[in-house]
């Protein structure tokens, strides 16, 4: 079973809050339902409580797809980061989640002003146990029935075509890979995400269906600005947009194909004074579900 939703980094980004800060928790939640999602991810606004979260976006109609946790494992042990971990999944279980959405962040430049091409690099020696570490916190999540789905994103370790093979052939069957069209387009120069997406679509455990301006990831790369500085000037948008440079029929072809069945997220962080979210967001779900229906991922 397909199921659509989004993320409220549309509305109220959070890494710079400061990015819809105007805009009411109630009105975003009450957009996401009107537009037609299944559900959202997690962000900043939404209770930690596991409780408290699912009455809240039940309310609206919506289900919690999941939320970003971030690793620390190049810094401390495997067992330590399941301690760390449990809370998360605890709350995950309760509200019915199927997947836990992670990505190493204790030394990524993601959030900083750190220019964009200074992404930490891993050797092989340390991407082969890091590597490892993750597949032993994979197989212990999904003990618990929940797949590990890691996330390959600018500003991290694991952010070329070079970088996820390298990541792909240190792990194991018990991690999944979060296949982000937006980060493979961004993290790759641009070059067509399909093939990466096929050689590792039956290990795909979610899905985030960005978009890319490619203008505006050109000046990234050549003027020296940050990962934040992108968004804020408008690197990614949503399927659909034609200023976007993702071509999301044959990524979707390719899910159709392998039986993929989950999640399909639009997260896709812009200004909202600049792009209002209801109209990018409503633009994105129209593209997807039209695509999905065109290549019979239904």
């Amino acid at each position: 079973m397909i199921l659509f939703g989004t993320n409220p980094i549309a509305w109220a980004n959070d890494d710079d809050q400061t990015l819809g800060a105007h805009i009411p928790t109630e009105k975003i939640l009450s957009d996401a339902s009107a537009i037609g999602f299944d559900g959202i991810e997690n962000g900043h606004r939404w209770p930690d409580e596991p409780e408290a979260l699912k009455q809240l976006l039940g309310g609206h109609g919506l289900k919690f797809i999941s939320g970003w946790y971030s690793l620390n494992l190049l810094v401390q042990s495997v067992e330590d980061e399941k301690k760390a971990i449990q809370p998360h999944l605890d709350k995950l279980k309760h509200n019915g989640c199927k997947v836990c959405i992670a990505c190493e962040n204790s030394n990524t430049i993601q959030g900083s002003d750190t220019d964009l091409s200074q992404s930490p690099v891993l050797s092989v020696d340390e991407m082969k146990a890091f590597g490892a570490k993750v597949e032993e916190l994979a197989v212990f999540t999904a003990s618990q029935g929940i797949d590990l789905v890691y996330h390959h994103h600018m500003g991290t370790v694991v952010e070329t075509a070079d970088e996820i093979d390298a990541f792909m052939a240190a792990t194991g069957p018990a991690t999944k890979l979060l296949f982000d069209a937006g980060h493979c387009y961004f993290g790759t120069k641009g070059a067509d995400p399909t093939p990466i997406l096929a050689k590792y679509v039956d290990r795909v455990g979610h899905f985030h269906a960005k978009n890319v301006r490619p203008a505006v990831m050109r000046d990234v790369r050549e003027k020296g600005m940050s990962f934040m500085d992108g968004v804020r000037a408008g690197v990614f948008t949503v399927p659909g947009d034609e200023e976007g440079g993702v071509d999301f029929h044959p990524l979707l072809k390719l899910l159709k194909d392998a039986g993929y069945e989950g999640w399909i997220v639009i997260e896709a962080e812009q200004d909202p004074e600049v792009r209002e979210p209801f109209k990018y967001q409503s633009l994105g779900l129209k593209t997807l579900k039209s695509i999905a229906s065109e290549v019979g991922l239904t």
